[in-house]
C-alpha cells in the first residue's frame, strides 16, 4: 500500500510539474500581424513557371510567436514558414508558391496559417489571372 502510495504521489507531481511547463511555453502573449493579407499577382502566363509572393509579418506581442502549420487550399499552391521562434518586436516571412500549369483562369487562393499567438488562425490570400498557353 505505502508503495502503490508513493508511484501516486510521484505520478501527481510530475503531472503537475508538466501542467507548469506547458503553461509558461504557451504564454499566449505572442500576436502576429501581416503587412498584408492579399496579395494580387496580375497576370501569369500558365507556361511561364511558378510564381512566388511573400507576406511579411511582425510578432507584435511580448511572447515567443511559433507558427505551427500553414496550409493552402490546393497541392498548386505551396506555403514556406520559418519553422523557429520569432522573438517579440521581431518580422518574419511566409513565401507562397503559385504553379499554372495546367490551371487557366482565375487565381484565388487561400493560405491558413496557424499561430501560438493572436490570433491563433490567419488566412492570407493570393489573387490574379492565368493566361492560357497558345
Amino acid at each position: 500500500m505505502k508503495q502503490l502510495m508513493r508511484v501516486l504521489l510521484i505520478m501527481a507531481g510530475c503531472l503537475l510539474c508538466a501542467a507548469s511547463l506547458h503553461a509558461k511555453g504557451d504564454d499566449g502573449k505572442a500576436a502576429i500581424k501581416f503587412d498584408k493579407y492579399r496579395v494580387e499577382l496580375g497576370n501569369v502566363p500558365e507556361k511561364g513557371g511558378p510564381v512566388s509572393c511573400e507576406f511579411e509579418f511582425t510578432n507584435t506581442g511580448t511572447g515567443n510567436l511559433v507558427i505551427l502549420d500553414a496550409k493552402a487550399t490546393c497541392g498548386c499552391t505551396r506555403p514556406e514558414y520559418p519553422k523557429r521562434p520569432i522573438a517579440p518586436g521581431k518580422t518574419g516571412k511566409i513565401k507562397v508558391t503559385y504553379n499554372p500549369l495546367g490551371r487557366p483562369g482565375v487565381i484565388d487562393r487561400t493560405v491558413t496559417i496557424t499561430t501560438n499567438g493572436k490570433p491563433k488562425k490567419v488566412r492570407l490570400h493570393i489573387g490574379g489571372n492565368v493566361t492560357p498557353a497558345k
